[in-house]
């Protein structure tokens, strides 16, 4: 939401293309910020997200460099001019002047004309039209199966139609690319071909861009600066609603004077703190910007509304106004059980790999204890695919002497789509080697009774203002975990001690990791037993919820 600000034009506000695509409130706050403000340290899963992708980056890089050793400049290297050492800056501005192929970590000078500042991991200069086309090294995937992306081989450029790949849509690629594109252009260096490209996780090819035209990427990225310029230069105010960036961002708590967003925004009672960002925008444009219009509303329900119900937004709003986790739907809450029982959870490390497959079974009642499937050693490596196939061969054994014997069999996860991610991806990554199922057989499970996902049941079950995540509920069901730090971005750096990545194998932390995912397994058992033993008698109903915020006869 922004207002207009009677503050006067000022010259360009320095901003990266990582701004453009960083809540506006943000850019904001950091523009009107005091000088001397100390900023709190980057969150930890941030830092590892870095880490992981100029590691990746690295690889890369290497790879590229003996691919091309006669046409490469690698501008991250300092070189020596007599007494001192040329920039990454003067290096890259040198080898464009000098016509050099391939220009690796480039970095431009601040445009102070312009506002701009960035830089590329790779300068690739344009043989057929003059100029260097930028291209990105980034750590996420850029194509999925399918057919229709414009794709080179990650050795040169040659666009053509991939029948094998489809795009990936990467918002923040495409504004970072036409950002570097218009860098380029301040410095008479841009290919007037107006193209770009990225290499994604996989490195299998390198997804190419057309950047022009009147309703392309430039044109839309042109409209996005000018809006973060207004934004940072005052002219532009803008208010806080949260969204997901939230999580990780400096602003959201108070940092000294200034008033963090999450305090500015329950003082607002602002219907963000109950709904998606998407969610949020499509209230507010009907009226609703307050968590308590939301509660009383009885009016019809916004057009094209994505995501739960709108009827559980109210619902979340009123419970978020009575201070309640939890509302029950149902008169009844049911999850399916079995005979034998199995929890489980999946360790990963970044897009790596799967390290750990934790298991905890319980039959006819009777815990039968905790089992792991684990490779210490670093990810990614071939001791994946016998953890995996041993995990998997365990289980399907399980299964197959439950049912033979005439009993049920059940195996649980909490939210599916990060274990049949790597239940998947294991079977097609490891094909051929000993252990590893079909491919068909892991979907044929995915898609059988036999594998229950307690999230899936949590939400037909339950409305909660708070969410919905494993280590809010379990907590309230009465489970919690035996670490204090226990949480998914604090494992990544225990990881990254247990198997050596930045030094000495740390055997605690092998330990520590373990435990924790034990109690997430535990966690999950312990969560949908109580729904199917306890939810039903203590949770207050939807009715209940209704009645007890605006009076009897209220339902």
């Amino acid at each position: 939401m922004t207002t207009p600000s009677a503050a006067p034009p000022t010259r360009p506000v320095v901003l990266g293309a990582a701004e453009l695509t960083r809540c506006r409130h943000r850019i904001f706050k950091q523009s009107t910020a005091p000088v001397d403000l100390p900023m709190p340290e980057l969150a930890t899963g941030v830092k590892q997200r870095q880490d992981a992708a100029r590691e990746h980056r690295a690889q890369i890089g290497e790879t590229l460099r003996r691919q091309h050793p006669g046409s490469w400049v690698d501008a991250s290297r300092p070189e020596r001019d007599g007494p001192r050492h040329r920039s990454r800056r003067e290096i890259t501005e040198d080898a464009m002047l000098d016509g050099v192929d391939r220009i690796w970590q480039a970095a431009f000078v601040t445009q102070a004309d312009t506002g701009r500042r960035g830089h590329a991991e790779l300068l690739i200069r344009d043989a057929e039209n003059g100029g260097y086309i930028p291209v990105l090294v980034v750590n996420h995937k850029v194509t999925d199966p399918g057919s229709g992306a414009v794709t080179s081989t990650v050795d040169k450029w040659a666009p053509a139609v991939d029948e094998r790949r489809k795009v990936r849509s990467q918002a923040r690629d495409q504004v970072r690319l036409a950002h570097l594109t218009r860098m380029l252009e301040n410095l008479g260096m841009a290919t007037p071909a107006q193209v770009g490209g990225t290499i994604g996780y996989d490195a299998d090819c390198m997804l190419t861009y057309e950047l022009g035209g009147e309703n392309g990427i430039l044109a839309s990225y042109d409209g996005r600066w000018a809006d973060r310029q207004g934004v940072a230069q005052g002219l532009i105010e803008t208010v806080p609603a949260r969204i997901s960036e939230c999580s990780t961002c400096p602003w959201w708590a108070d940092l000294g004077p200034v008033r963090g967003c999450s305090e500015v925004l329950r003082e607002m009672r602002d219907v963000s703190l109950v709904v998606r960002g998407e969610q949020a925008v499509r209230l507010r444009e009907m009226g609703i910007g307050t968590i308590d219009q939301l509660a009383a509303w009885d009016g019809p329900e916004p057009e094209e509304w994505r995501g739960n119900g709108f009827a559980d937004a109210i619902i979340g709003a009123q419970a978020w106004l009575a201070d309640v986790l939890l509302v029950r739907r149902h008169d009844e809450v049911a999850v399916p059980r079995a005979d034998v029982e199995v929890d489980v959870d999946m360790e990963s490390y970044q897009e790596f790999g799967a390290y750990l497959w934790g298991t905890f079974t319980t039959s006819d009642g009777v815990d039968a204890g905790y089992r792991p499937f684990v490779t210490w050693d670093p990810l990614p490596t071939e001791d994946e695919a016998r953890s995996f196939a041993e995990f998997w061969t365990w289980l399907m054994r399980m299964l197959e002497d439950t049912v033979g014997r005439g009993r049920t069999f059940a195996a649980y996860c909490y939210s599916q789509n990060a274990e049949n991610k790597w239940l998947l991806g294991s079977a097609r990554r490891f094909e051929g080697r000993p252990g590893i199922p079909p491919l068909r057989e892991v979907q044929d499970f995915i898609e059988s009774e036999h594998w229950v996902d307690v999230f899936q049941y949590v939400g037909e079950h339950f409305v909660s203002p708070h969410g919905k995540g494993l280590k809010v509920l379990a907590r309230y069901a009465g489970f919690d975990w035996r670490d204090a730090e226990a949480s998914g971005e604090a494992s990544m750096t225990w990881y990254r001690a247990a198997v050596g990545y930045d030094g000495p194998v740390d055997d605690t932390q092998r330990a520590r990791l373990l435990e924790y995912n034990e109690d997430d397994v535990r966690a999950t058992k312990i969560l949908r037993e109580w729904m199917s033993e306890v939810a039903t008698g203590a949770v207050l109903s939807v009715a209940d919820l209704r009645e007890r915020q605006f009076g009897p006869g209220s339902v």
